[in-house]
């Protein structure tokens, strides 16, 4: 186990000796968990050489070469006491400190050139080792059997936020962590949304596919108390993260009967899903699955309501992993590549004036000579909620 931690290590070196430079300090909780299994307050300090975990909290933290300090400050001498030679170049993960943090770490290596490591290691996390692409898949299956556990807890009367109540604590009993790890500082966690009638077309602040007006608006995201009445669809874009690693899973009930309308958008969703799986090979560019998954859209005469109607996104997949949305981006301005090993998730989604939003999303592992892989086992079709 302790192997596969040092190989994380390795591929950052890599990455570090193609941008020319000397070491690297990570502080972000992601990076920490990547790089050593584990969470902890401090740094990781690694040079082409040696890996130091320099940590303030908790204390009988079990792993190789801690080191326990009071304050950064203190790494310098600490590292000429391992006979360390103080870098000339490091990176910083720029994008996740303050400017006062910035300028702290800077004045402890005032000789060293600073550059901003934050995208390349999202690069390096982009693509999965085989240990982390079993943790991927069984996540997937949790997620999974949790979902098709969801329709049973429906009970007539019920309010949008009544049910992702009941969801929410049925994927908890079923083993999920209760946390949603983003990247952004605009980002901020919660588990997931449960979109219906017209608040499933309700622009939202986040970054994310869809939005909802949500409880309240200091976090205008979600359900809303939206009644659940008959006709309606009821989109569950409940994340799951069972082990660390995340997988997006989003499927559609209805309340009773839906419109055709709805029914029809919801198979071109699966359409789209199955031509983007076909396509998604290593080599293929993220933005030809955008472009494919927008043709079809346009060619099935949904394209006014694909990805929102008041506010679209601009996207229709992502990478997903230690935190919700990883590298690569399905965006149309994308000119990352797939690589065998990522984990994305793909959400062809519409909003239906009147009845709500419908569109499965599904999380794949890509792989060199094939369609992706779906790690996402609920059924595909509407399920009906019995009123």
């Amino acid at each position: 186990m302790q192997n596969e931690y040092v190989l994380r290590q390795e591929r950052v070196r890599r990455r570090m000796l193609e941008d020319g430079v000397e070491a690297c300090l990570i502080s972000s909780n992601t990076n920490i968990i990547y790089l050593t299994g584990t969470l902890f307050a401090g740094f990781v300090y690694m040079d082409r050489d040696v890996t130091i975990c320099f940590v303030r909290r908790p204390s009988g933290l079990d792993l190789e070469n801690v080191v326990y300090i009071r304050k950064p400050e203190q790494l310098p001498e600490l590292l000429a006491e391992r006979s360390v030679r103080l870098p000339k170049s490091i990176w910083l993960e720029e994008d996740e400190m303050t400017h006062s943090e910035w300028l702290r770490i800077s004045k402890i290596f005032p000789d060293a050139v600073t550059s901003n490591s934050t995208h390349k290691i999202r690069e390096v996390r982009a693509v999965k080792s085989d240990f982390e692409l079993e943790l991927v898949r069984q996540g997937g299956r949790k997620q999974s059997e949790a979902i098709m556990a969801f329709p049973s807890l429906f009970r007539q009367g019920m309010t949008d936020n009544d049910f992702a109540i009941e969801m929410e604590r049925e994927a908890r009993k079923r083993g999920s962590l209760g946390i949603v790890r983003v990247f952004g500082q605009s980002m901020e966690i919660y588990m997931g949304a449960v979109l219906s009638g017209e608040n499933a077309g309700t622009p939202s602040v986040y970054d994310f596919a869809l939005g909802g007006a949500g409880l309240n608006p200091t976090v205008p995201v979600g359900q809303n108390g939206t009644p659940l009445c008959e006709g309606q669809t009821v989109l569950v874009d409940i994340c799951g993260n069972y082990n660390g690693y995340h997988c997006d899973q989003t499927r559609v009930f209805s309340v009773g009967k839906t419109t055709e309308k709805a029914l029809y958008a919801h198979q071109v969703s699966i359409e789209i899903l199955n031509e983007v799986a076909l396509m998604g090979q290593e080599g293929v560019a993220c933005c030809e699955l955008y472009n494919k998954a927008v043709e079809i859209a346009k060619r099935r005469g949904l394209d006014d309501c694909f990805m929102g109607r008041r506010q679209k996104a601009g996207f229709i997949g992502h990478g997903i992993g230690l935190v919700l949305n990883e590298l690569p981006v399905l965006a149309p301005k994308s000119k990352m590549v797939l690589q065998a090993g990522m984990t994305i998730a793909v959400e062809p989604k519409f909003v239906i004036d009147g009845v709500g939003a419908v569109g499965n999303e599904n999380t794949y592992i890509v792989h060199k000579e094939s369609a992706m892989e779906s790690v996402s086992l609920a059924p595909e079709e509407i399920v009906e909620l019995k009123v």
